[in-house]
């Protein structure tokens, strides 16, 4: 089978890859190589190519294939408060382009999503793939938007597609704006580890090979139409997390400092998975408490300690120099001549791991692009 992977140099999509070569398959990646897709995450001599799949002469360039898998998503919901609009071209568009292209090649298609488009579970409820979905954030939003778009494919073009909906996922390689390893790399920097609200929201955390071992399944037996949740049932209260991290690395518990509340944020997600296990899957990596953080420390091989303090300094002096800056020159050549890293240039809301960091950046670069004008 050759098989295209989209958005297959982030963190899932790459485990993947590895998991689907490792099975003989013959793997293609399609990656836009924003700040969280990384070559390094992949073998080598992966076939890898960089699109966006909006774009549908980008993804043309791939030719015929049997299968696409589609990971590329924008995926941060405190990026899709501050930036929406690429949200819903990656997460609604993107994802018709894919089913476009799939309808053409008669190719099988998956819809990576997420258990967010269910929005808030009350207690006592776990969410079935037959509830209603009322996504909180515009990131919910897109990506609800996309599994729509999935189910019209199917229904009026006949293309043979498929859903996952995974819970939060964890494991080796995850960029570190999300809370396991943004919180344990604070931790070894001694910096604070920010608790939206009280950090009683309940989060079910599934490891990624378990998650990858579930998208497999669907695609080789998954129904057309149909959509598969995906969860390891091992929720836990973001509090919990922050403390168990804290012990495990003998941090401070002062660290943990409780930060006013993300705007939206759902209180609880849980998920009804019987429909998937009737298919042979179940999860194989335990939680067991410190192995969860072990496997999350692995996460900051590509953004370990010592680069977080090279941010913090580059972008105290960035916020320092900013009123110094010529106007007319684009955002990566300010970048060099600041002698700063351009990644903080080159997106506009940088993921940085230290708390708030990302925002500031944002807003710094936002004043750059108002300054710059045509040579």
């Amino acid at each position: 089978m050759r098989l295209l992977v989209t958005g297959g140099a982030g963190f899932i999509g790459s485990h993947f890859v590895k998991r689907m070569l490792a099975a003989g398959e013959d793997v293609v990646v399609l990656d836009k190589f924003t700040y969280a897709g990384n070559p390094a995450n992949l073998p080598e001599g992966v076939d890898c190519r960089r699109g966006d799949i909006a774009t549908r002469g980008e993804v043309d360039q791939i030719g015929p294939v049997d299968a696409i898998v589609n990971f590329a998503a924008e995926t941060h919901v405190d990026r899709s408060i501050l930036g929406p609009e690429d949200f819903v071209r990656t997460d609604v568009l993107g994802t018709l382009v894919l089913l476009q292209a799939a309808e053409e090649l008669s190719a099988r298609f998956v819809q990576v999503s997420t258990d967010e488009v269910y929005g808030d579970v009350e207690p006592g409820w776990s969410s079935r793939e037959d509830d209603p979905l009322r996504p909180s954030s515009p990131y919910s939003a897109a990506k609800a938007g996309g599994d729509l778009q999935v189910f019209s494919g199917v229904r009026t073009y006949g293309v043979n597609a498929s859903i996952t909906r995974g819970s939060n996922t964890y494991g080796p390689n995850q960029y570190p704006e999300k809370m396991l390893p943004l919180f344990a790399t604070n931790a070894l920097d001694r910096e604070p580890l920010p608790l939206y609200g009280d950090g009683r929201q309940v989060r079910d955390w599934l490891h990624v090979d378990d998650h990858c071992a579930a998208i497999e399944l669907v695609l080789r037996h998954g129904e057309a139409g149909e959509a598969y949740n995906v969860g390891a049932g091992e929720e836990h209260e973001n509090v919990e997390l922050a403390q168990l991290i804290v012990e495990h690395l003998g941090a401070d518990p002062s660290l943990v400092r409780n930060v006013e509340d993300r705007a939206g944020h759902d209180r609880r997600y849980s998920l009804e998975t019987a429909k998937l296990r009737s298919l042979g899957w179940q999860p194989q990596r335990e939680w067991a408490g410190g192995q969860a953080v072990d496997r999350g420390l692995r996460s900051l091989d590509r953004l370990g300690a010592v680069e977080q303090r090279e941010h913090t300094v580059a972008v105290t002096e960035l916020e320092a120099r900013v009123g110094e800056v010529v106007a007319g020159v684009s955002l990566v050549e300010l970048a060099c001549a600041l002698q700063l890293p351009d990644r903080l240039l080159e997106q506009r809301q940088s993921a940085c791991v230290i708390p708030g960091l990302h925002l500031r950046v944002a807003g710094i670069v936002q004043r750059f692009a108002a300054l710059a004008r045509p040579r």
